[in-house]
């Protein structure tokens, strides 16, 4: 991929025929594919390449010559040409937002898994504006927070982020010179903080701090209350960042996984276990949740928030194949939510082997969902039913819970 002067770079009139992860598709004169960024569908726009290959290329819409109905004027001063790259979407109404969102996972269904269904994309209780409960942040030679524009290590500078929790505008009107990197949170109950990476001649040292840079107690952590009871959260554990997310999920995950007294749960990718808590207080004494998850610091989250819950283990594995040989077994009821990137090699394969009766299958990005979903169907799962949650508003993104049952055990159990 070949980068473009885009002060220099000529100019083409593009008509927007639909949308695409990475901008509205269109075509340049030549033939070309164009991803054109910040346009809409039905859009006819100046666009300036930015990037480009023999068979397809990326570009800005810098003029609009006839704009869609459903654009709107971006509420945050970042989001243009040039600017951060952290939303895709400001520029266009809630329904075209979700509209574009439910056109993407029905393209990624369609392409990758073979799969034709059309998805509704459910808005969040709470609205776009301050949704955000973390916002990780690069700091730039001023010592100043920023982001990075589109496709970009440019850093934009900024003063306020539109759709961060209001009460970060402290630690963007803050120097955070000598840091590399700032995770602001804003996380439940209690002040906000930040999380901030120092690059050293010892090593990658982090600390926590203040929203203004002073120091805090190392064993800060933030509380959180979901479903009836309250997480800890550690400075350095994930926690989903969208204020709406973490109810949301868990309602949808235990609707989805309809767990009986005495049954066993495989929870993978546990984190600090806000699924593994509801669902083990759903099996009951009788019943045992098995908690999977790689990061140590999560795992001690995990297992202060399952304190007096006997029927939950909680392990510090790795998700590979050996650790679903172990933990799973035929009858099972399996939870997944992975990172981005979705189930590593061989983890697919080897839950079709060992027969969980039930997956639910928790994630965000829909084209690494559809890869893993085809594997899943190929050995005999049936994907019962899928929701889509608007939990990355103004960007492409979106969260997907999916119902899987297994059927080839279905049809030996009758």
């Amino acid at each position: 991929m070949v980068k473009s002067d885009a002060i220099n770079a000529e100019r083409e009139t593009v008509r927007i025929e639909r949308p695409a992860t990475g901008g509205g598709v269109g075509r340049l004169g030549d033939g070309r594919v164009v991803f054109v960024r910040h346009s809409l569908p039905g859009e006819l726009v100046i666009a300036t390449v930015t990037e480009e290959t023999a068979k397809f290329a990326r570009a800005d819409a810098l003029e609009i010559l006839e704009p869609s109905a459903q654009r709107v004027s971006a509420p945050c001063p970042y989001a243009h040409p040039g600017g951060c790259g952290g939303c895709d979407l400001q520029h266009a109404s809630v329904d075209a937002q979700l509209s574009w969102k439910s056109a993407l996972v029905g393209e990624h269904l369609s392409r990758i898994a073979g799969l034709q269904r059309i998805v509704e994309v459910e808005s969040a209780p709470s609205g776009a504006r301050a949704s955000r409960t973390r916002l990780r942040c690069a700091v730039n030679e001023e010592g100043r927070l920023a982001l990075r524009g589109a496709r970009s290590h440019e850093l934009v500078a900024l003063d306020s982020c539109w759709i961060a929790d209001d009460a970060f505008g402290a630690a963007f009107a803050s120097s955070w010179d000598g840091a590399e990197e700032v995770e602001l949170r804003a996380i439940g109950e209690g002040e906000p903080f930040a999380v901030v990476r120092r690059d050293t001649h010892r090593g990658t040292m982090f600390e926590l701090c203040s929203l203004r840079g002073e120091p805090l107690e190392p064993s800060t952590q933030s509380r959180v209350k979901v479903d009836g009871h309250v997480f800890s959260v550690s400075p350095r554990s994930f926690w989903q960042s969208h204020r709406s997310a973490p109810a949301l999920l868990v309602e949808a995950v235990k609707n989805y996984a309809d767990v009986n007294d005495g049954d066993h749960v495989v929870d993978l990718f546990s984190g600090v276990g806000l699924f593994s808590v509801p669902l083990a207080k759903a099996v009951g004494p009788r019943g045992h949740v098995t908690a999977v998850e790689s990061s140590a610091h999560a795992v001690r989250d995990a297992r202060q928030n399952a304190e007096g819950l006997g029927q939950v283990k909680v392990r510090e594995w790795m998700v590979g194949a050996r650790a679903i040989n172990d933990a799973v077994g035929p009858g099972d009821v399996v939870i997944l939510d992975p990172p981005r990137n979705g189930l590593a090699k061989g983890v697919v394969e080897a839950l079709i082997r060992r027969a969980p009766r039930r997956v639910v299958y928790v994630s965000c990005d829909a084209a690494t969902f559809a890869r893993d979903l085809k594997g899943l169907l190929a050995g005999g799962f049936d994907l019962v039913a899928l929701r889509a949650f608007d939990l990355f508003p103004m960007t492409e993104h979106v969260e997907l819970v999916a119902l899987l049952d297994n059927g080839v055990q279905r049809v030996q159990s009758s």
